[in-house]
Order: C-alpha cells, then sequence, then structure tokens
C-alpha cells in the first residue's frame, strides 16, 4: 500500500509516547503544557518524541525521567491504545501506554503544572486533540 490519499502525503510522520500513570488511588496523573509551548495550557497524557534509534518504550522512560524525575522500568508499561490525529502540517501518532509501577515522587522538572485526577474527572480537563480520544480507552480499563 505504497498509495496516499486525503492529502496528507506530504506531511511528515511523528512518533510521540505518551503514559498514563496510574497511582495506587487509581488516578492518572495529567501534565499542563507550560507557556511557550504549541498548545499551552492544555492538559495532557506525560510522554514525548520518540527520537531516532529509540523504542516507544525507552522513550517513556527517558522522557518520565526527564519531565518527571521518576524511574520506570520497561517490564512496567502496558501498551493500551494508540492515537492518529493530522495537525495542520504534521501528523501525529501516539501510543498510549498504562504504568503502575514507578519508583521515585512524580515533580514537575519542567516547569509544568501536574494533576492526579480521577478517571470519572478526565473529560473534563481541555486537552490536545489527539489525546482526547485516550480517554476512552482509559475510561473502559480504569
Amino acid at each position: 500500500m505504497s498509495e496516499q490519499t486525503g492529502g496528507s502525503a506530504s506531511k511528515r510522520l511523528l512518533l510521540v509516547a505518551a503514559c498514563a500513570l496510574v497511582d495506587v488511588d487509581g488516578r492518572v496523573l495529567l501534565a499542563q503544557r507550560p507557556e511557550g509551548k504549541s498548545l499551552a495550557g492544555l492538559w495532557e497524557f506525560p510522554g514525548g518524541k520518540v527520537e531516532p534509534g529509540e523504542v516507544p518504550e525507552d522513550s517513556l522512560i527517558r522522557e518520565l525521567h526527564e519531565e518527571l524525575g521518576i524511574t520506570v522500568r520497561k517490564a512496567c508499561l502496558a501498551p493500551l491504545t494508540f492515537a492518529s490525529h493530522e495537525y495542520e502540517d504534521f501528523h501525529l501518532l501516539m501510543p498510549l501506554y498504562i504504568c503502575r509501577r514507578w519508583e521515585g515522587q512524580v515533580q514537575g522538572l519542567e516547569g509544568q503544572a501536574l494533576k492526579w485526577a480521577k478517571p470519572s474527572t478526565l473529560r473534563d480537563f481541555a486537552m490536545p486533540p489527539a489525546d482526547e480520544p485516550l480517554v476512552a480507552a482509559l475510561l473502559g480499563l480504569l
């Protein structure tokens, strides 16, 4: 299948891995995109771009350590679902992993606000368009 349709043939594909961290009380961690970044002020699942040579799990381990100061092992990351969303100048593919075990205390090391949210309140948070459909899969699990 080499032909693309829908006008997205010239858009670059961006692979971003995200993680739903779930604490012992069943709450999910959301991070607020800081000022100066695109979609600033919106709430998202932590994670980041998968760098060349990385697999999504390694990217999450690196990003969660850099952004939140926690250590996650690959065995503790379980794939849950993914989002495929077309933005104006790129197409985002974002696998979402769930993680219930990590080492360290979660803290916003990049100035981002953090919020532990009960699953029933996840739809109350303004999220980037790619994150919104991930909530349904989380609600089905939690």
